[in-house]
């Protein structure tokens, strides 16, 4: 009996290939690179757009499947 555990999405690290996707609270976003940084862009619950940097959405959580 092992007691590894295994880590969730959000306790992994985000993908770093430009235009991966992941979601968060419903809504995907996609990784974009512009001068160099890396930001996960997207939109809010409003459908207003969204960018954020990659701990921004490590602290707000995020899946590599859609919450339903």
């Amino acid at each position: 009996m092992s007691t590894e555990t295994i880590p969730t999405d959000a306790e992994r690290d985000l993908p770093t290939a430009p235009c991966s996707v992941v979601w968060s609270h419903g809504h995907a976003f996609v990784l974009e690179y512009a001068g160099g940084a890396g930001r996960w862009v997207g939109f809010d619950a409003f459908g207003r757009p969204k960018a954020m940097s990659p701990a921004a959405l490590r602290r707000q959580g995020w899946s590599h499947h859609r919450d339903d």
